[in-house]
């Protein structure tokens, strides 16, 4: 039997989560001219400075203390709509402009509906952590108005003695900017969003910006990259959704600063759920991916962002994950093998988390599988969004234990700790 250690927090959906997104009017429709971004700049001006100054007013008065820097934020709104409709800046004033980019802006509260189904890697920044403990970086996946799905963050620290303590959340979310991109329709293909200089990390979200992406980027499992020159690159693997189409992409980082969101080409990246290993294998890259949407499969490439379907690896045997299996994140590299945690769907559509062990030198061999779940829904995380669901995007290696966020019910996230010794007895 595997001793579980659960923390006893978690985290759910909070509607008071607000950030301040770009609302592109021209994206809902198009008529004739003047266009309807055209006919509300020129509305305000029209206005009298006095008029613009009262309208400007009841704006702050409503917003102003739920977000960060909005002035600055109306400006840079108001910036691009400025490039839009080559409007000369100079000639019109602070608080004309910052009204303008007001009604190019609405709230939305990201994360409403639910949070869950989070990734867990190492931090980039290790400095002045004491000897056995380490800072921990955590994406989640934030469902919103719509149910649209956007990927957040949240920093923490694991303690030597294995306990999670999280950072604390900023009173202020932002969203990322995407530079470049177009008022008079959503952007396709790869894009790069940026997150805001003076903003955290734990109060920073990444929303859709492409077509392929509009109704969500869902599920991001993250992994720290180890390149063969020695760099080092945070690379995530998500699946874009358009309301009826789905797509692996590729979110690429060097610094948490810039984001790369880059679509995957090839047979394999049709579905969902494919995840990274944290380096090449025998000079190749390699993914688990679930090509039927049943079984568990090992995918090569010469290329990051072209994938092919691979060699099955894993099939269902157990009870508890007959309907189908997948993976719960990217592989973990022991002196034993590659850890592969998986989840499974048995009866009454109830998931469970379990684990195999991969061959280090070759992954399509598979050394051994949990024959019982390490988790599963039960009481407390039976209810939700979604019941009977527990999912992880992501574990990490904390020394001998296995730290594991995971998704409740689609709607709220749990963290335990496992011990990855008897993790492997019990395969």
């Amino acid at each position: 039997m595997i001793d579980i250690h659960y923390q006893d927090f978690r985290l759910h959906a909070d509607p008071s989560r607000v950030v301040v997104r770009p609302f592109h009017i021209a994206w809902g429709g198009h008529g004739g001219p003047p266009s309807r971004t055209e006919r509300l700049v020129g509305e305000v001006l029209q206005m009298t400075p006095q008029e613009a100054r009262n309208q400007l007013e009841i704006v702050l008065k409503d917003f102003e203390a739920r977000h960060w820097q909005t002035r600055r934020v109306f400006m840079t709104r108001y910036d691009q709509i400025e490039d839009m409709l080559d409007l000369k800046g100079e000639e019109i004033g602070d608080e004309k402009r910052q009204l303008i980019g007001a009604y190019f802006c609405h709230e939305y509260s990201y994360a409403a509906a639910a949070l869950m189904n989070p990734s867990a890697v190492p931090h980039f920044d290790q400095s002045g952590m004491p000897a056995g403990s380490q800072r921990m970086l955590m994406s989640m996946r934030a469902v919103g108005e719509g149910h649209i799905s956007s990927v957040a963050f949240r920093e923490g620290i694991i303690t030597e003695d294995g306990h999670l303590v999280l950072a604390p959340e900023p009173p202020f979310a932002t969203a990322t900017d995407a530079v470049g991109t177009g008022e008079t329709e959503m952007p396709t293909g790869a894009v790069t969003v940026h997150r805001h200089r003076d903003s955290t990390l734990s109060g920073t979200v990444i929303f859709p910006i492409t077509t392929a992406q509009s109704k969500g980027l869902e599920d991001l499992r993250i992994v720290r990259f180890e390149h063969d020159d020695d760099g080092v690159e945070w690379i995530g693997t998500y699946t874009a959704y358009n309301g009826s189409v789905i797509q692996s992409e590729l979110m690429r980082t060097r610094d948490f600063r810039a984001f790369d969101l880059v679509p995957m080409t090839g047979g394999a990246a049709r579905n969902k759920g494919m995840a990274l290993f944290p380096r090449k294998v025998n000079g190749q890259y390699m993914m688990i991916g679930r090509s039927d949407g049943e079984n568990l499969f090992l995918l090569k490439s010469d290329q990051l962002t072209h994938w092919e379907d691979g060699a099955k690896i894993l099939t269902p045997k157990f009870g508890w994950e007959l309907v189908q299996i997948g993976n719960c994140g990217p592989p973990i590299e022991l002196d034993e093998g590659w850890l592969l945690l998986t989840h499974g769907v048995g009866a009454m559509r109830k998931y469970s988390i379990g684990a195999a062990l991969l061959d280090k030198n070759d992954p399509a061999k598979v050394l051994g599988r949990t024959v019982q779940p390490i988790l599963a829904a039960k009481d407390q995380d039976r209810e939700g969004y979604v019941p009977n669901v527990v999912y992880s995007c992501g574990a990490m290696k904390h020394g001998d234990q296995l730290f594991l966020p995971y998704g409740i019910a689609d709607s709220s996230i749990g963290f335990a700790f496992v011990s990855i010794k008897e993790l492997l007895a019990a395969m």
